[in-house]
């Protein structure tokens, strides 16, 4: 694989402190868009699941309804690209979310890349699309998993076309984003979307993008220090990026 130029993650925030509470606005949504065209994330207060494709950044409410993210709306956490695709691939019948990330997997390794950071992006026919979005939760310091537990609804999507923005972090990243892949989906009307935790590919076609470099935009101001990253749990922030409510 030819190593390319300016492959850039901008990322705002950590994980950790997204989990940790820490959901007070970085940047705005504006600012976000001058730095990438696609990606996902989420809006202050952790005020529904953020899409960002085609140059323009979605909103997802608790009933997985999208409506374009306003530019002055604040962001306490999210990844984005310039989205400069250097391979792709068709896929076909994939039945669950763990064997799509395991192709995807796959495909990386192939390319001696799970050291890197990628971003793919899908566009596909789907037979489901099991996701989850959420409300916002106006309290700091209280984590997300317990905020998520509020606010977060589950939906299903059948028989739906539209697109997957997939983040892929190294294990050794693990805890400034999670590590392994975390995806978005939004349809093809953008209307519908939100945060997977499971699906059904009929068919579609993955676009690659191998990033080799990341700038790291952390809060400013005392309340940041405040957290003591180091304390996020590992397995929360794994049941977080899951996606599912516990019983």
């Amino acid at each position: 694989m030819v190593e390319r130029e300016n492959t850039k993650i901008f990322q705002v925030s950590t994980l950790q402190a997204l989990a940790l509470g820490y959901s007070r606005a970085v940047i705005t949504v504006g600012e976000l868009m001058q730095h990438g065209d696609i990606g996902l994330g989420t809006f202050e207060d952790v005020n529904g699941e953020m899409i960002v494709v085609d140059g323009h950044c979605y909103r997802a409410d608790e009933k997985g309804d999208v409506i374009e993210a306003d530019s002055e709306i604040g962001v306490p956490f999210s990844s984005v690209t310039i989205f400069k695709s250097d391979r792709n691939c068709e896929l076909e019948s994939v039945g669950s979310i763990e064997k799509l990330k395991e192709l995807l997997d796959l495909r990386i390794e192939e390319q001696f890349g799970l050291n890197s950071m990628h971003i793919v992006r899908i566009d596909g026919s789907f037979k489901s699309v099991c996701a989850r979005s959420e409300s916002g939760y106006r309290a700091h310091h209280v984590t997300l998993k317990d905020a998520l537990s509020e606010t977060q609804k589950d939906f299903r999507f059948d028989d739906i076309s539209g697109t997957l923005v997939c983040v892929y972090y190294p294990d050794y990243m693990d805890g400034i984003n999670a590590s392994g892949w975390h995806l978005h989906f939004i349809s093809e009307d953008r209307k519908k979307g939100g945060h997977v935790f499971d699906l059904s590919l009929e068919n579609g076609t993955a676009y690659f993008d191998t990033i080799t470099n990341i700038e790291l935009t952390l809060p400013h101001g005392p309340a940041f220090d405040t957290y003591a990253l180091k304390g996020a749990s590992k397995d929360e922030i794994k049941s977080v990026e899951q996606g599912k409510k516990e019983a």
